[in-house]
Order: C-alpha cells, then sequence, then structure tokens
C-alpha cells in the first residue's frame, strides 16, 4: 500500500455539506432530553420498564457527579460490559458528561478476551450485569480496575471480589461536574475493532467524530420523534453505539432494547411495540425474507429498514421489501469512520438496490488501486477511501497500526473493494482485508490462529473465511497436524478459548501452510483452493 492517496476523481455526496455543532457528544444528544419529560427515551422490551427523556437527563447528571464524587475525570475509562439494557444510555452519556472515555465491550467475550481490553484501554471502573459479574469480577481484577458496578442488587463472587450496585452511582444530589471538553480533541468512545487485519485494537473516537456522524445521517436518514426503534444492535457495536443510541435519542424517537436475540422475541417486539424503524444486519434480513414465522406477527407498523454491518445482496433486499412492504436500502461504514460513510435515503425512488448507498455530506470518497496507490474513476472497482470530519483519531497506543490505515493526508483506507457508479452510487465487492464478518461481527483470523498453534497436537494454521448463506462467513481452519487431534477437537479447542461468535466451523488437515518468503500466510491461495473445491 503507498503511503497516501494520489491525486484523481473524487466523489462527493449529492447533498450539501452541513454544519457540525461544536458540541460535547452528551450536550449535542440530550440538547432537548429535558424538555421531552415523560417521553419514553428506552423501554425494555421483555420487560416494558421504562426510562424517559426527563429520567434519561437526570440520570445522566448523576451517573457524572457520582463518577466526579470517586475521582474520575476527564480522559479516565469506562468500561461497558452489558447486553443492551435502557441503562446503557444512561451510563455511556453520564461517563461522557464526566468528561470519560466509554469502552464497550461485546457481552459475549470471554474471561481472557475481556482482561485484554481492560488492560489495553486502562480502564479505572467497569459496569455490567448480574448474569456477568463473575466473569467481569475475575477479569477486573487482572485488568486492574478499580471499582466494578453492577445493574440490580450487588453481588460478590465467592473469592473476595463484590460489585456495587449502580444505583449507588446514582445515588446523589450534587450537580454534575462542569468540564471544559474540546470536541475535537477530547476522546468520547473506544470501542475495539479489528481493522484492516490483527488483534481488536481501540479504536479512538472524539465527540466530534461522533457528532458530526449523527448530522451528517440526519438529512438521509431521517429518524424522527415519532419512531419507535427496536436496539436488536448491540449497543457495544459502532452501528448500535451512533445509528441507534445516538441517532434515535437525539431526535426523540423511542428505543426499546433487546438484551438476546431470538426471532420470535424480535417479531414479538415489533408488533406489541409498533416498531417503526429497523435498524439490521444480513442474517436479519435472511429471516426477514425467508422465515415462517414472520407471517404470524403484524409487522405493518414498520416502514424503512436500513440494513449495514455486511453486504447485502439486491435480490434479499428486494424480497424482505416486497414481504414487508417497506422501504429498504443499505449504508455502510466502519469503527473507525464513527460509522456511516455512505447511506441511502428514505425514498424508494433514490435507492439503487444492492448499493451502499451514497456519499454523506462533508465526506470524500476516493476509489484506490490497492497495490499501485493509483486513482481510479467511476465504475473501476478499488479499495474504498474516505476522508470526512467522522474519521477516527487512530489506534490506541499503536501508531503503525494507524499510520498503515489513516494517512497524514487525511484519507481512511478502509480494505474494502468497491466502485462507485456514473450515479455516485457506491457498491461493495469484497475485502482487501482478511477479517471473516460472522453475522456483521468481525473475526481476527490471526486471533484465532494463535490458539490453533497453542495446541500441542497442531504445528501450523490458517484462518480463512467462507461464504455462509445465514451468517455471511464461517471462519474455516486449515491445521497441519504435529499429532493426533479429529476437526471435532480443533472446534472444541478453540470454543473453550474465544466467544461463541468466533470459534472455527469448519476444519481441513492440510499438509503445510502456504507462506510468503517473509513468513506471512498466503491466505488468498487458500481461499483459492476453497473455491475451487467448495470444500
Amino acid at each position: 500500500m503507498t503511503s497516501a492517496v494520489e491525486s484523481g476523481p473524487i466523489f462527493r455526496s449529492p447533498w450539501p455539506d452541513v454544519n457540525i455543532p461544536d458540541l460535547p457528544y452528551a450536550d449535542f444528544v440530550l440538547a432537548k432530553a429535558a424538555e421531552r419529560g415523560d417521553r419514553p427515551a428506552l423501554i425494555d422490551g421483555p420487560s416494558g420498564r421504562t426510562i424517559t427523556y426527563a429520567q434519561l437527563a437526570g440520570g445522566v447528571g448523576r451517573v457524572a457527579a457520582g463518577l466526579a464524587a470517586r475521582g474520575f475525570g476527564k480522559g479516565d475509562v469506562f468500561a461497558i460490559y452489558c447486553p443492551n439494557v435502557p441503562e446503557y444510555a444512561v451510563a455511556f452519556y453520564g461517563v461522557a458528561a464526566a468528561g470519560g472515555i466509554n469502552t464497550t465491550i461485546n457481552p459475549l467475550c470471554t474471561v481472557e478476551e475481556v482482561t485484554r481490553q481492560l488492560t489495553d484501554a486502562k480502564a479505572r471502573f467497569l459496569l455490567t450485569v448480574g448474569p456477568f459479574a463473575d466473569k467481569a469480577l475475575e477479569a477486573a481484577e487482572r485488568g486492574g480496575v478499580e471499582e466494578v458496578f453492577v445493574l440490580g442488587e450487588g453481588v460478590a463472587d465467592g473469592h473476595g471480589r463484590s460489585a456495587t450496585p449502580f444505583a449507588e452511582l446514582l445515588a446523589t444530589d450534587a450537580a454534575p461536574p462542569s468540564v471544559d471538553i474540546d470536541p475535537d480533541g477530547d476522546l468520547v468512545a473506544m470501542p475495539y475493532s479489528s481493522g484492516t487485519t490483527g488483534l481488536p485494537k481501540g479504536v479512538m473516537l472524539t465527540h466530534r467524530n461522533l457528532v458530526a456522524n449523527i448530522t451528517q445521517c440526519r438529512p438521509i436518514l431521517s429518524t424522527v420523534s415519532d419512531d419507535v426503534v427496536l436496539a436488536v444492535l448491540p449497543f457495544f457495536h459502532i452501528y448500535g453505539l451512533t445509528v441507534v443510541m445516538g441517532m434515535a435519542i437525539e431526535a426523540g424517537a423511542t428505543i426499546v432494547t433487546m438484551p438476546r436475540f431470538d426471532l420470535e422475541e424480535f417479531l414479538r417486539l415489533h408488533q406489541d411495540y409498533k416498531v417503526s424503524r429497523g435498524f439490521l444486519a444480513p442474517p436479519l434480513m435472511l429471516a426477514l425474507a425467508k422465515h415462517p414465522l414472520v407471517d404470524a406477527y403484524d409487522l405493518s407498523a414498520l416502514r424503512f429498514i436500513t440494513c449495514g454491518a455486511a453486504p447485502l445482496s439486491a435480490a434479499l433486499e428486494v424480497a424482505v421489501a416486497e414481504r414487508l412492504g417497506c422501504h429498504v436500502a443499505q449504508g455502510y461504514g466502519m469503527t473507525e469512520t464513527s460509522p456511516v460513510t455512505t447511506a441511502s435515503p428514505d425514498d424508494d425512488a433514490q435507492v439503487r438496490h444492492g448499493s451502499a448507498g451514497q456519499v454523506l455530506p462533508n465526506t470524500e470518497c476516493r476509489v484506490v488501486d490497492h497495490e499501485s496507490g493509483r486513482v481510479l474513476g467511476v465504475g473501476e472497482i478499488g479499495e474504498l477511501c474516505f476522508r470526512g470530519p467522522q474519521n477516527m483519531r487512530g489506534y490506541l497506543g499503536r501508531p503503525e497500526e494507524t499510520a498503515a490505515m489513516l494517512h497524514e493526508d487525511g484519507w481512511l483506507h478502509t480494505g474494502d473493494l468497491g466502485y462507485v457508479d456514473a450515479d455516485g452510487f457506491v457498491f461493495l465487492v469484497d475485502r482487501v482485508k482478511e477479517l471473516i464478518k460472522y453475522k456483521g461481527m468481525q473475526i481476527a483470523p490471526a486471533e484465532l490462529e494463535a490458539v490453533l498453534i497453542s495446541h500441542p497436537a497442531i504445528a501450523d494454521a490458517a484462518v480463512i473465511r467462507v461464504p455462509d448463506e445465514e451468517a455471511g462467513e464461517l471462519p474455516k481452519a486449515f491445521v497441519v497436524r504435529a499429532g493426533e487431534i479429529s476437526a471435532d477437537e480443533v472446534i472444541a479447542y478453540v470454543a473453550e478459548r474465544v466467544a461463541p461468535y468466533k470459534k472455527v466451523r469448519r476444519v481441513e488437515f492440510i499438509d503445510a501452510i502456504p507462506k510468503a518468503a517473509s513468513g506471512k500466510i498466503l491466505r488468498r491461495v487458500l481461499m483459492a483452493k476453497e473455491a475451487e473445491t467448495g470444500a
């Protein structure tokens, strides 16, 4: 890859640039929260427990004050290790109001994975829920976390470790702290992403990054105060964090949270709460297009669906639209771009099915030949690069990885191959990067390979993605034996050491892993072999 994007065609938005407010993120999102009063902001789907906008605004202020009383301040890191529940927003915006940085953790992560993120992020505090408390307390102790908070009653794990009820953090009459926040320079969120390659890294997102992305999306994804949005996308993921928990609350909409996915529950919540706008990923779109259970529920309130996190075929997009009688379109982005860079508007006449939409306001796009750096024109396939106010500050403590992805001239290299047509619609074709997208979740092959080769009966290993109709992609391991081991044993060994979505699903034994002279695994060779044999 070249060190910078050379001069050449730039694709811009069909919408005019927007003015980006110079505000801290919590102030921006919650600007009208207090005046919205008793309007439901967040509803726990299974129980119906509700947090109104007034309660949200008050709770955020109390969390900020409670944190300040514990010495937590600007630049400190707070980890959230929770499923989607209404208190997630109270905690996140409370931390933001205190000048802190939220690092969001996948609830499926193992103790080792949680420990790694807490240690890397230097988290001072952690919030979790009762069912995760044992893992959270062990990881917090290993990761040097000062205090663990838990939703509900306090818990102890039998090893001398205990968690403080989150309510204690809220039990204050003190005024929220006055914090001098520089929106352009201070961080507010640090989700972890594998980027184009390697192990998960902290993505440093500023207040301006997130304020900008919501403001950029407004002319295209017109979420309004009358909307009801089902938060099936996890809040720890940037898609759920910004587009759902950020954009919907800023607009005054109602969010119905869903702590764990179940298709029948998903459909019931749509029916019971009259969900009007869906933000989904391809596996759910497949279910909406094909599963017979869909016909048993009334989804007539659903007017708009935007699909992201992974590409969706035009045929599947149209099938969902026709079955549900609603508008369906796609958007595109990544954690490193806060996340949205392209989107399709809420207007059937302006949608190109199979496309990820058009470039957002205040955003530039170039298509670059990955090898030569030559900038390509209309219809030519190359790596998509974006420049705009939503681009991350960089990766925490990883200047080399940052420089490889985000260049000095402001262009961010996505690692995704695509093209832009004559009307400015962006189409994704494949990925330069080697990440596997399982149901929209990122899996780094290098992480699985490290686990595999730790087994004494495995001499070498490589992991590639293979297509799957339901999940999108699955990880397949090519394994060189050093002793007796079966495919089932390989799968079980990895499953014990990683989050469930990361586990290896297929195994093939081979004599040697193809590698370059530098030692780099030639995954393209294995992918070509897979395509030829269909193994």
